[in-house]
């Protein structure tokens, strides 16, 4: 594949080189902090991001999952240019997306990011072949025809549809044309590529061969690549899955091995907390949570003076009394009885004879089933 890659010196854009940190560790090349995006409609405002914190190092591979109207295609075209974020911060590569002019924006947009929209016939121009659309955004930028010929040749070796090259998007299938639109992303070697839901109308198997060439060209350009999707499949393709949900960040997952059986890869999701320590429950969790106490582990009570701990839901289990801090105070002196009372002895209440009665708790009793009561009669 004769396309160039980060380390060669025709190389351009695509070929970022991270800056690194005061920890060691590369700086992202994306970088959001509190994002907000509000929409007025007259009277009427609706906020799409509530605060987003999103990092991307260079060269990452990051899909953004999430129920329909959560934001993240709200995200992707302030990523890509095309709205103006409400509040917060958002920098890609050197550029400050909430203070940047007009110009810098069209700059910005022609080329350090290419797009891909999913819908295939708003991606390419009907009227010219696959050559002519892959060209056409190195023509807006007044790249001279030579290199333009050039750059369109490699992009179609490296997407194998050199033999297509002069058929028109009516002759192409829906995968096909996905693959020229990647493609007509690419001709400016943009060190970030946006797709937006690129395989939402593609079966599983052209999608998979879709998600295979965004890896290809990552590998290749070393372009930084983000996706806002529904496949399910998505996490096998990318190096993380970021989740979002009513405007901010949840969850990220990652596919990691498990021992379990030899090249097994099972994927783990993890609760986000932002920097301010805000956190993203699902509703049932949070219900959960109100209902059973903390993750419906244990359950607590507090009965004269005493609070006493016990697995949740278990009636084979013996709550665990816990001394209150009157219980750590000595009690004082008794007072001598006076002569005309004779001492009485005090009988112990109900409750602590039988705790004193009680064996001891058994650390197994969470395991066992629920023994049942014996039959009448028996």
């Amino acid at each position: 594949m004769a396309i160039d890659t980060p380390g060669s010196p025709t190389a351009g854009p695509a070929a970022f080189a991270a800056a690194i940190g005061s920890d060691g560790h590369p700086l992202p090349y994306v970088e959001c902090r509190d994002l907000f995006k509000i929409f007025k409609l007259a009277e009427l405002e609706v906020v799409a991001l509530r605060g987003v914190d999103l990092e991307v190092t260079p060269g990452e591979v990051t899909a953004i999952v999430g129920a329909s109207g959560s934001g993240k295609t709200t995200l992707l075209n302030i990523l890509a240019g095309l709205e103006r974020p409400s509040a917060g911060q958002v920098r890609v590569g050197d550029r400050d997306l909430l203070n940047i002019s007009d110009r810098e924006l069209v700059i910005y947009r022609r080329q350090e990011v290419g797009f891909v929209w999913q819908s295939t016939s708003r991606n390419l121009v009907p009227y010219l072949n696959v050559r002519d659309n892959i060209e056409l955004p190195m023509a807006i930028a007044r790249v001279p025809k030579v290199q333009r010929r050039q750059r369109s040749g490699e992009l179609l070796e490296a997407m194998h549809m050199e033999d297509m090259a002069q058929r028109f998007p009516d002759q192409l299938s829906g995968g096909e044309q996905q693959r020229v639109a990647i493609g007509v992303a690419l001709a400016n070697r943009p060190p970030l590529l946006l797709a937006d839901e690129p395989t939402g109308e593609l079966d599983t198997q052209m999608a998979d061969e879709i998600f295979d060439l965004l890896r290809q060209m990552n590998q290749a350009l070393g372009v930084t690549v983000l996706v806002v999707t529904h496949y399910p499949g998505v996490a096998r393709h990318v190096n993380r899955v970021v989740h979002i949900r009513d405007g901010r960040i949840s969850a990220e997952s990652f596919m990691q091995t498990t021992y379990r059986r030899r090249g097994d890869l099972v994927q783990q999701e993890y609760l986000v907390v932002d920097r301010v320590g805000r956190l993203q429950l699902p509703p049932e969790q949070v219900e959960q949570l109100r209902r059973n106490g903390l993750s419906g582990l244990a359950a607590a009570d507090y009965l004269d003076g005493r609070v006493t701990i016990s697995p949740a839901g278990r009636p084979d289990s013996i709550p665990s009394p816990v001394q209150s801090q009157e219980d750590l105070v000595p009690p004082p002196a008794a007072e001598a009885p006076q002569e005309s009372e004779a001492p009485q002895e005090l009988e112990p209440e109900p409750e602590v004879a039988a705790a004193a009665e009680a064996p001891p708790p058994d650390p197994h009793a969470m395991f066992r089933r629920p023994q049942q009561e014996a039959r009448e009669g028996e």
